[in-house]
């Protein structure tokens, strides 16, 4: 079964989103795709989707291809100049994919559908031993634009490399914006690689998010809370923002109000017979709380709640889309999920942690310390939320849910189905 509001490809891989933004009234959301393939391959596409309200989301096809000097176009940024809009994103090739280069792009048209490579504007830094390089994060600031840029060196230090320019186009390298060696690991490890480092403001504090990364193997969200001044970013507390084995590569943007959000890519959800690999999470609203991030479902869910489904019973609801807000009241309260009266997966509350429990997979688990957890179930991709971070994944779908020891409420959620259309030369690139 399909997720209906968890953007995935008609057929192919997916992983990173980025340059989410909002423009003349829809979202525009970019991703990273293999077309025709249901694992990772380092030739990625960029594709595309538009939506009205970051839930229902419609696939445009291909924004940018590899070719024209680029084996694969991995990960990037969308701002607007005086100009429109422009794309920075990483160029690979051929051997020596894990040091990108950063190349521009520009729309072909005012859909957006279709962009222009333009010249490559950023190259590694010589004087670094670096072992990677990619990911450009390009915000505005009060004398031009400033990117940051993800890398590790092969001593084992994950850095956030910064740049400025005054028109897009002719970058300096300004040094390292903030650096943690992998063998800090209190209160959190961070890893000896920063993929997609982002660093934005929230409640009137400087965050930078990063998806950790060690020896090829891919971790999990993690965050640091502090200040930030020309350029350089000191880190005052870090912490952990996703749990379990599929929340990764989240992206930062701001939707139509301004507000501060994430969104991230779900590993794991997949349907191999229906050629489809990945999805995408629904958008997380953010905030700062005692100096911790948090991350929760976007208001727009809210907007969508439909008629409340009663009782701690719940049955009947079939393929759609529900949401929970369940208050485990003791240790011990538990949340199950069944099908054909066999169960799939539970929640627990289990001392100071939530655990994640499905049939035939190994356990996760995040900390709890109290307060409501959200809960959102759209066909086989499970999320759950509080504000000690985030834990979800693909889970076999259910037909009933269950509350023991704790208070549940539920309402079906009212959204239209990501549309299925897709370009018809899919594999063409």
């Amino acid at each position: 079964m399909r997720p209906a509001i968890h953007f995935t490809a008609e057929t192919g891989w997916i992983n990173d989103p980025h340059g989410v933004t909002f423009a003349d009234g829809r979202y525009h959301l970019f991703h990273q795709y293999v077309p025709g393939s249901l694992v990772w391959a380092p030739n990625c596409h960029w594709g595309h989707a538009t939506s009205a309200d970051l839930l229902s989301w419609q696939r445009q096809g291909i924004a940018i291809a590899p070719g024209d000097g680029d084996d694969g176009i991995w990960t990037g940024s969308l701002v607007h100049d005086a100009t429109g809009p422009r794309i920075l994103y990483t160029s690979v090739t051929q051997p020596d994919i894990g040091i990108g280069r950063v190349r521009t792009a520009t729309p072909a048209d005012g859909a957006w559908n279709s962009w222009v490579k333009g010249d490559v504007v950023v190259e590694s830094p010589a004087d670094l031993d670096l072992l990677a390089f990619r990911d450009p994060f390009v915000v505005r600031e009060a004398d031009g634009w400033r990117m940051f840029i993800g890398a590790g060196t092969r001593s084992g230090d994950a850095l956030a490399l910064t740049y400025t320019s005054a028109d897009l186009d002719r970058w300096e390298y300004d040094g390292v914006a903030l650096e943690r060696s992998t063998n800090e690991r209190e209160p959190v490890w961070m890893g000896a690689l920063w993929e997609c480092p982002q660093v934005f403001e929230v409640d009137g504090r400087w965050v930078m998010v990063s998806s950790v990364w060690d020896d090829d193997v891919l971790f999990y969200a993690g965050y640091a809370v502090g200040d930030y001044a020309d350029g350089r970013f000191t880190a005052e507390s870090w912490g952990q923002l996703s749990f379990g084995g599929s929340y990764y590569a989240p992206s930062f943007f701001r939707d139509a109000d301004g507000r501060p959000c994430l969104m991230f890519w779900m590993r794991g959800v997949a349907d191999a017979e229906a050629g489809w690999s990945s999805a995408l999470s629904v958008p997380h609203l953010l905030s700062v709380r005692d100096g911790r991030l948090a991350a929760e479902p976007h208001p727009k869910l809210a907007e969508k709640r439909g008629t409340p489904l009663n009782g701690n019973d719940l049955r009947g609801f079939g393929d759609a889309v529900v949401e929970l807000e369940w208050d485990p009241v003791d240790d011990g309260s538990r949340l199950s999920f069944s099908a054909d009266d066999a169960e799939v997966a539970s929640i627990g509350s289990v001392g100071d942690a939530l655990v994640l429990r499905r049939t035939g997979e190994s356990d996760w688990s995040m900390p709890y310390t109290g307060g409501a957890v959200r809960v959102l179930l759209d066909g086989p991709v499970l999320e759950i939320a509080t504000t000690d971070g985030l834990l979800g994944g693909p889970v076999a779908q259910p037909t009933a849910i269950e509350s023991t020891g704790g208070e549940l409420s539920a309402w079906r959620l009212d959204v239209a189905p990501a549309a299925a259309e897709e370009l018809d030369a899919v594999t063409a690139s």
